[in-house]
């Protein structure tokens, strides 16, 4: 079999330089004769480590000085606590758009803190949309505004950044940080998974802009409050150090090949060569309008549900993994985060037209 290329949602492909990297300091890194994964948190080498990624990261993201950066534990799901256990403030409703299952969750979570207003809703066709700002139905006394600039299942991404005024907006950037440039300073919070665009399953990040923080329900638990992580540079108890690791060394890498806008247009080039294939033949469908489709999660469907089985099993001997789609949506996805090489693409398009004229 040739190359391997992993379309997996998460977790994902990661660069192969990173992983390469790791490889080489498994054992000894950088000559302390420790592997990270051996190291005290509270050392002088992790500390220079988690240091340097949070440096990294703040210089691609551009991150004004009054925002915080957490490197967290268990995963974008416990922010769909933490955020309302947070950002409430006092308040007693909060705004959410609903676009898709991951939207969904977090609404239901957040339910259990405060009263949700859903302000817009793509479900009557089928979350296959990004609802326009001007059918918004927003509460200027809500404690802040929730939504997912790309949803990982359903493969729809916003490609601008609502604007809430006053009232602070909150992100799950999980499955599309890092892929393109963004202004902090337009949200109050952001929160991303890392086992898509960043490293491994086991780190989240979290930037917080510093007025919201330090205002907690008064039932919510030290590990969760995002002051408590601050004041201790998200080190109170043992952090994901490995996990932190190699997401500096992505951080690194993202900087030494261009930054976030050499990456975006990278991005922009691979879904355009799918997408381009999708839409040339009749064999192929995908559900999302165009002005909403996603560049890091591609969903589509064959015309004939029953070469599903037979696709997936040609895909696999070429060496194309992890195409199926998720359990809830079926069908195809391919996930091409900023670690996809344009060349795993290449052979995904090439496949594709080759099946459906053997199938058509």
């Amino acid at each position: 079999m040739s190359e391997i290329f992993n379309f997996s949602a998460g977790p994902a492909v990661l660069p192969k330089s990173v992983l390469e990297q790791a490889r080489d300091e498994m054992l000894d890194w950088h000559g302390s004769g420790m592997s990270v994964m051996e190291m005290s948190h509270r050392g002088k080498e992790f500390t220079a480590i988690a240091h340097q990624a949070e440096a990294d990261l703040r210089e691609l993201l551009n991150v004004p000085a009054n925002y915080k950066v957490l490197f967290l534990q268990g995963g974008a799901s416990s922010q769909f606590s933490m955020v309302p256990m947070n950002l409430l403030r006092g308040r007693t409703s909060v705004d959410y758009i609903n676009t898709g299952i991951w939207s969904e969750k977090a609404i239901d979570e957040a339910r259990r803190y405060a009263t949700v207003n859903v302000a817009a809703s793509s479900a009557d066709k089928n979350f296959s949309y990004a609802p326009a700002q001007a059918d918004w139905q927003l509460d200027k006394n809500a404690a802040y505004v929730h939504y997912t600039p790309n949803e990982t299942i359903g493969g729809v991404e916003f490609h601008w950044t609502p604007d809430t005024g006053e009232v602070p907006l909150v992100a799950d950037m999980s499955s599309n940080i890092l892929s393109k440039p963004i202004d902090v300073s337009r949200f109050g919070l952001i929160y991303a998974g890392a086992q898509k665009n960043i490293g491994p399953a086991g780190l989240t990040i979290v930037i917080v802009r510093d007025d919201l923080i330090g205002k907690p329900l008064a039932t919510t638990p030290t590990m969760f409050n995002y002051l408590t992580q601050a004041e201790h540079g998200s080190m109170y108890n043992t952090p994901p150090t490995y996990a932190m690791y190699i997401a500096g060394l992505v951080f690194a890498m993202l900087k030494r090949e261009g930054g976030l806008a050499a990456m975006e247009q990278r991005n922009i080039a691979k879904a355009t060569l799918l997408y381009d294939c999708l839409d040339a033949s009749d064999f192929y469908s995908n559900p999302v309008v165009h002005e909403n489709r996603s560049r890091m999660n591609i969903p589509f469907t064959l015309r004939d549900p029953a070469l599903d089985e037979a696709f997936l099993k040609g895909a696999q001997q070429r060496g194309l993994l992890q195409l199926k789609g998720h359990k809830l949506a079926g069908g195809m996805r391919a996930s091409i985060y900023n670690a996809m090489p344009i060349a795993g693409v290449q052979a995904l398009v090439q496949y594709m037209q080759d099946f459906a004229q053997q199938q058509g």
